[in-house]
């Protein structure tokens, strides 16, 4: 069904649309796909970036820790 449009079809669904519309509505939805557009391909760019992990921060080897057999001292 619509592979016969062509560009005659075209041209008279623009102008339809222009005449029902008006000149302003038609840009500003426009305007706010394009936006739409832009958020998403932003998402988009956003989700592929990777996450930091909670242990991707170095240890502080200046403290001793607790399993350190030579920090921790032993009661006799």
């Amino acid at each position: 069904m619509l592979n016969n449009i062509g560009l005659p079809g075209l041209l008279l669904i623009v102008v339809v649309a222009l005449v029902l519309f008006g000149k302003g509505k038609i840009s500003s939805v426009m305007g706010e796909v394009g936006s739409g557009l832009t958020a998403f391909k932003k998402g988009l760019r956003e989700a592929d970036l990777p996450e930091p992990t909670h242990g991707s921060v170095a240890p502080n080897l200046d403290t001793p820790s607790l399993t350190d057999k030579h920090s921790v001292e032993t009661r006799t």
